[in-house]
C-alpha cells in the first residue's frame, strides 16, 4: 500500500499524523510524497477556524479532481464533529473521529494492533511528544473541546519510552497536546512532575514545550525553564487571546485575568535571562469594544513578547459565542488584527536585534537545499541562518549569533 498523508492544523495534529505513518511503514506499507503516486489519502483535519475547515474540503475535491476514484480517510477535529459535509465529498470512504488509530488502521485494512506503534524517527528535525489529549476548559469560541473530549493523559512511563527512542535521532523533542497543563490531573501527576522525569531520564535532548497557560507553569516548572536552557528551551508560549477582563469572561477563559498573565510571564522574564515569549491573540469577537481593544494593546505593549499569533474570531457551530451576539465587523477586526501584528513584528525584531553578539544552542532544521541556506533554531525560537552550510539536519551545536546585512546568523564556537 501506497499512502498519501495531510495534515491540518496543529502539533497535537501532526504528531497523530505521524502515528499514522509509523503503522502503515511497519505494516510494509509506503509512504508517498503526491497523491499521484497513492492506492489512499489520510487527511488530518482542523476544526479551529471555518478556513481550516474550508482547506480541507478544497484539498479533498482536489484529490477528487486530480486523482477520480482515490479512496480517502479524514481523521482529526473537523471529522469528529462532521455534519455530513465532509463524509460526502467526493472519494471520501471513511470519516474519523479525531485519532482513534484502531479505526484508522482497519479503514486501511491494517492489523489494529499496529495502532500502538510509535516512530522512532520522525519526519521533521525536531520530534513531537503528544502527553494528552483532549481539554477540560470549556472556552465559549472553542470548537477543539467539542472534537476531541475531555482530558486523557498518557502513562509516564510510555512518554519516557518514547522519548528515550526518538532521543537517538532528534536533538529536540516538542511536548505537545491539546492542553498540556492539564497533564495528569487524570492520574495524580503533574506536567512539572513529568519534565522533571523526562529531563532527568532522557538526557541528551532539549525539551521544548509548546502552547502553555501562563498561570499554569508552577513553581517546579519555572525552576526547571530557569536551570538549564540546553534541557528545557527558555520558550513560553502563552496563549492570551485578549488583554480585557470583560472579554475574557465572555470568552469562558476563567483562570486567570489580565494582572494575572502579565504576573506569570513577568516573574518568568525576570528569571531567565534569554526567554522566548509568544501568545495567541484574538480579535473580532462578539462584543469587544474600542475599550476592549485598547487594553488588549497596552497589555501586549507591556509584556516582553518576542512573537504573536494574532487571528479574527472566527464562530464555530455549536460553540457558546454564537450565543454572544454578532461578532464584530470584519473589517474593523482586520484592522484591530494589523496593529496587533505590527506591535508583534516590532518587538520581534528588537528581540532578533538584542541577540546579536551572543551565543544560542541551534538545533539545524533546514534540509540542505540547491542555492538555499540552511536554517537553524535557537533556544529562544529564533530562526537563524548558518554559516556552515555542511551542517547536517537534525545536528545541534553551540553558535555565536552575528549579524550580517540584516540576517541573524549562526556561527559554529
Amino acid at each position: 500500500m501506497k499512502a498519501y498523508l495531510r495534515t491540518f492544523g496543529c502539533r497535537a495534529n501532526q504528531y497523530d499524523t505521524e502515528a499514522v505513518r509509523a503503522m502503515i511503514l511497519a505494516s510494509g506499507g509506503e509512504i508517498v510524497d503526491t497523491m499521484e503516486l497513492a492506492d489512499v489519502a489520510v487527511l488530518n483535519s482542523c476544526a479551529v477556524t471555518a478556513d481550516a475547515e474550508a482547506d480541507l474540503r478544497r484539498a479533498v475535491r482536489g484529490a477528487a479532481a486530480d486523482r477520480p476514484g482515490l479512496p480517502v480517510i479524514v481523521m482529526g477535529c473537523a471529522s469528529a464533529r462532521d455534519d455530513g459535509r465532509i463524509a460526502s465529498l467526493p472519494g471520501v470512504q471513511h470519516v474519523i473521529a479525531g485519532a482513534d488509530l484502531p479505526t484508522i488502521a482497519m479503514a486501511l485494512d491494517l492489523d489494529p494492533i499496529l495502532a500502538g506503534t510509535r516512530a522512532a524517527v520522525q519526519t521533521g528535525s525536531r520530534a513531537l511528544l503528544r502527553i494528552q489529549d483532549g481539554c477540560d476548559e470549556h472556552c465559549t469560541f472553542c470548537a477543539t473541546t467539542l472534537a476531541r473530549g475531555a482530558n486523557r493523559s498518557r502513562p509516564e512511563d510510555r512518554l519516557v519510552q518514547e522519548a528515550m527512542a526518538l532521543s537517538t535521532e532528534h536533538p529536540e523533542i516538542v511536548i505537545t497536546g491539546i492542553h498540556i497543563g492539564s497533564y495528569g490531573t487524570d492520574h495524580g501527576s503533574t506536567l512539572s512532575a513529568l519534565m522533571s522525569r523526562l529531563v532527568r531520564e532522557v538526557p541528551t535532548v532539549r525539551f521544548r514545550l509548546s502552547s502553555l497557560e501562563a498561570t499554569e507553569v508552577d513553581d517546579t516548572l519555572a525552576e526547571l525553564l530557569a536551570d538549564d536552557s540546553t534541557r528545557i528551551a527558555p520558550h513560553l508560549h502563552a496563549p492570551l487571546q485578549s488583554g480585557s477582563d470583560r472579554v475574557l469572561k465572555r470568552m469562558g477563559r476563567h483562570w486567570y485575568s489580565a494582572a494575572t498573565y502579565a504576573a506569570a510571564v513577568g516573574r518568568l522574564a525576570t528569571r531567565l535571562p534569554v526567554f522566548a515569549l509568544g501568545a495567541d491573540v484574538m480579535t473580532g469577537f462578539p462584543g469587544e469594544t474600542a475599550a476592549d481593544h485598547a487594553e488588549t494593546v497596552g497589555l501586549v505593549r507591556s509584556l516582553p513578547f518576542t512573537y504573536l499569533h494574532v487571528f479574527p474570531y472566527s464562530a464555530r457551530p455549536g460553540t457558546a459565542a454564537e450565543r454572544l451576539g454578532t461578532a464584530v465587523d470584519g473589517r474593523l477586526s482586520r484592522e484591530r488584527g494589523a496593529e496587533l501584528r505590527a506591535i508583534g513584528e516590532a518587538k520581534g525584531a528588537a528581540h532578533r536585534a538584542s541577540r546579536a553578539g551572543t551565543a544560542a544552542d541551534v538545533v539545524v532544521i533546514g534540509a540542505a537545499e540547491t542555492g538555499a541556506r540552511r536554517q537553524g533554531l535557537t533556544e529562544d525560537y529564533l530562526s537563524v541562518t548558518l554559516d556552515d552550510a555542511l551542517i547536517p539536519r537534525r545536528a545541534r551545536f553551540d553558535a555565536a549569533l552575528v549579524l550580517r546585512e540584516r540576517e541573524l546568523v549562526a556561527v559554529r564556537r
